[in-house]
């Protein structure tokens, strides 16, 4: 059965954006770029919110056709072309939605079918960003692992990556990477008994 990976950039003090969503202080670079391509590569399936989906899908599907795409504008936006997409939301419609599920009733049960079902048969189930689908899917205990990018910044207030979190998560830490710039990536997979 695949997982599914919370990838996340956070501040040292545990937020994902400040108190009004600004995202300004994560620091990103071609090495982080890099490092995080060769990760997702082997994946195929994204799981968003619907905020952070319709900010994706605003940004890469023309990103690469930009007179100024980078080579990180380019790679990800040919993955996030043939990447399935799963989108948490109850307001949102998904009938004329290329390569895209909404899930928007009965969350552990669809969750479970897109595990199980391994569609499109790649690695883990990433979810990018999206902290309310994120808080959704951390209540009903449906993450098996933390992709954390921890920025080397206090923020103090805002948006916190854990939250309403009722019981104990013990965790395993598979992998750590420093980055250049100050970033430290910190891979953990949920350690359930």
């Amino acid at each position: 059965m695949r997982k599914i990976i919370s990838f996340v950039h956070i501040s040292l003090d545990g937020f994902v954006a400040g108190p009004k969503g600004e995202m300004d202080w994560i620091k990103l670079d071609e090495e982080i770029f890099d490092h995080v391509g060769k990760r997702i590569s082997k994946g195929d399936t994204a799981l968003y919110g619907r905020v952070t989906y319709e900010m994706m899908e605003n940004y890469w599907p023309t990103a690469a056709d930009k007179p100024r795409a980078t080579k990180h504008d380019k790679e990800h936006s040919k993955w996030y072309a043939k990447a399935h997409k799963v989108v948490m939301s109850k307001t949102m419609k998904g009938a004329d939605l290329t390569n895209t599920k909404v899930i928007s009733d009965k969350l552990t049960d669809r969750i479970m079918e897109i595990k199980q079902s391994g569609q499109g048969g790649g690695e883990d189930i990433l979810v990018f960003g999206s902290p309310t689908a994120t808080h959704s899917l951390m209540q009903q205990n449906l993450i098996d692992g933390y992709w954390l990018f921890v920025n080397p910044i206090i923020l103090g207030q805002g948006i916190p990556l854990f939250k309403s979190i009722q019981d104990k998560t013990k965790l395993k830490l598979l992998t750590t990477h420093q980055f250049n710039c100050g970033v430290t990536e910190l891979n953990y997979i949920v350690d359930r008994p």
